[in-house]
């Protein structure tokens, strides 16, 4: 439109001054002059009216991008609208899906909180930095010599700041406040590790649930009534962080407790959804991601800021109605997808098209060299096994994740690899657990061992991991076989190797 006007607009000077000169051949330079000195400013005046959005544009996008990233706990890959029918309603999870992307093969390398965490945070597979299962109370979590987002970011000018679980190191030197955050508050370990576990209160009574912030504890021994406003407090804190640094750029982590059991809600979601506790607690977490979205938009940094919503692994299936969904086989605790792959929204307006899905494949641990790629930042010193995804997760043209393949592991388990694309999926023989009967309202089920063989699965045609098809393509399990035979050998040297088979 600026463009048109200015075309026309000059071409009216040039042409009234060419007649002007005709008519005139005595016409004075002056005169002249004054001709060109409305053509110059008319596109001047065009210019600026046509640029200054560029303009503003390229303004924009040299600040560096605020990070913030939504992680649950133990939440199913169906639990919210955009990936799941579900008995209750998560507007705001729907609103960021249509603000951003939908990603349907989004994995975590293991299914279980320490281990899942470390990986996000520091970019290494658990092979790596040995952070294995679920840490307890005083545990060593993740080593010091692996660097994590917010120790990457904070060199680059970012303020900092986890308001949830942490989950990664309960020792001197290894607690948030140590490893590069500015600010914190939160559960250092998992919000069941508390004397009123429902199957072992003895052992976890020895050291009580504490609630931290900024490296001091405020709550000695977290109540029940306490438990009930974790998901609010993490809330207020983000909301006011962001509120705070406005002006900065920062890296929110905001890792929630819930929905790992035992499950509380605040007052105002008790009954809310109709669906029972669950659904009042997944109700609670839309309620949250509303409260830290509008928080971005109110402060003018929503269009700067990608906004990471997904969660450490599938659900805790044995607590029955305290758990979440999931259409893939089995789920926490095991290498299958319903452990492993979990639902994941990303909103970044710059570069992720709104309203739109991708089954594209990448892992948490493509995370940390992927968002030091967006904001600039150094990476680290010590290696990396994630690699730069930003051309995927922007669905750039022609892109493909080029990794040869993506290692999963159950507790200090190797168990097979995932092909870089997605399609193939090999478990190496080894076994795992299997719900025989869930239970409810906070009690846990019953798990058998089952067995399985050298397996070979087509995850486009069979997601669900239901028919071993290493007898069709050879060439794929030779393949396969071969990075899994390498990566055992690198990381699991002394894992023994499984003699059974299962077809």
């Amino acid at each position: 439109m600026y463009n048109e006007g200015f075309g026309l607009a000059a071409e009216a000077i040039l042409l009234k001054n060419n007649y002007l000169l005709e008519k005139d051949k005595s016409m004075n330079q002056s005169k002249i002059f004054v001709y060109i000195f409305k053509l110059f400013l008319i596109m001047f005046l065009f210019g600026v009216s046509s640029c200054s959005p560029r303009l503003e544009r390229v303004s924009a996008s040299d600040k560096k991008p605020n990070i913030v990233i939504i992680f649950l706990d133990d939440s199913g890959w169906s639990d919210f609208e955009p990936f799941g029918a579900i008995p209750y309603t998560t507007p705001h999870v729907s609103k960021l899906a249509e603000g951003g992307c939908r990603f349907t093969n989004f994995y975590v390398p293991q299914a279980v909180c320490s281990a899942s965490r470390a990986a996000l945070l520091s970019g290494c597979v658990p092979g790596r930095t040995k952070v294995f299962g679920a840490h307890g109370p005083k545990g060593k979590g993740l080593d010091p010599k692996f660097a994590i987002m917010p120790e990457v970011f904070g060199t680059n000018g970012y303020k900092t700041a986890i308001f949830g679980k942490w989950h990664i190191g309960d020792m001197d030197g290894r607690r948030p406040q140590d490893r590069g955050f500015d600010e914190s508050c939160g559960l250092l370990y998992s919000n069941d590790m508390w004397e009123f576990h429902p199957e072992n209160p003895k052992h976890w009574s020895k050291h009580p649930l504490q609630y931290f912030e900024n490296g001091k504890v405020t709550i000695e021994r977290m109540t029940k009534e306490d438990q009930a406003t974790l998901t609010t407090r993490y809330t207020e804190k983000a909301v006011d962080f962001i509120k705070r640094n406005k002006g900065n750029p920062f890296f929110l982590y905001v890792p929630h407790s819930m929905p790992h059991v035992p499950l509380f809600v605040s007052k105002k979601f008790e009954g809310k959804s109709g669906a029972g506790l669950y659904g009042d607690v997944m109700m609670e977490i839309d309620w949250s991601v509303g409260q830290i979205t509008k928080a971005l938009k109110d402060c003018g940094v929503e269009e700067n800021t990608m906004v990471i919503f997904t969660s450490d692994n599938g659900p805790w299936v044995s607590y029955g109605n305290h758990s979440g969904k999931t259409p893939f086989r089995e789920a926490k605790g095991t290498s299958f997808d319903g452990g492993i792959r979990s639902a994941c929204i990303i909103k970044y307006p710059p570069m992720v098209q709104a309203g739109t899905t991708s089954d594209k494949m990448f892992c948490t641990i493509d995370l940390l060299p992927t968002l030091a790629a967006l904001t600039g930042s150094t990476m680290p010193e010590n290696t990396i096994d994630g690699k730069n995804v930003l051309d995927v997760l922007t669905s750039k043209p022609g892109a493909r994740n080029t990794r040869d393949f993506y290692p999963f592991s159950s507790g200090r388990q190797f168990q097979g690899v995932i092909s870089g694309d997605g399609r193939w999926k090999l478990h190496i023989p080894h076994s795992y657990r299997t719900l025989v009967r869930p239970a409810n309202d906070g009690m846990a089920g019953k798990y058998r061992q089952e067995k399985i063989g050298l397996s070979l699965f087509d995850m486009k045609n069979d997601p669900y991991e239901t028919k071993d098809v290493k007898g069709e393509y050879p060439e794929i399990l030779k393949r396969l076989k071969g990075y899994a035979d390498a990566h055992k050998k690198k990381f699991y040297p002394k894992q023994k190797v499984s003699v059974h088979r299962v077809f």
